[in-house]
């Protein structure tokens, strides 16, 4: 009878240890594919912090120019206007 014994009680705990084995393994495959997941993303992150330090270049360099734009059309403008003074006093000493 004790041979029995042993058999019935080693059938379960084989049957939960590979159970248990097959869990442990599964959870491996996720903690790789979390791993994988997370390098993709700090890839991304990292991307994309790169792009946007390059738009904040480009966006401060345009709004220089832009500055820099309104600025000459203000000094045309003066000048223009300038003109069209002397223009206006000439045409009203005739």
């Amino acid at each position: 009878m004790p041979a029995n014994v042993v058999e019935s009680a080693t059938a379960p705990s084989t049957a939960d240890f590979k159970s248990l084995e097959q869990k442990i393994l599964r959870t491996i495959e996720m903690l790789k594919s979390a791993r994988e997941a997370k390098a993709a993303a700090e890839r991304d992150a990292a991307r994309l912090r790169e792009q946007l330090s390059e738009r904040e270049e480009e966006v401060e360099t345009l709004r220089h120019e832009l500055l820099g734009l309104r600025k000459d059309r203000e000094e045309v403008r003066t000048r223009v206007e300038k003109m069209l003074d002397q223009i206006e006093s000439m045409t009203a000493e005739e």
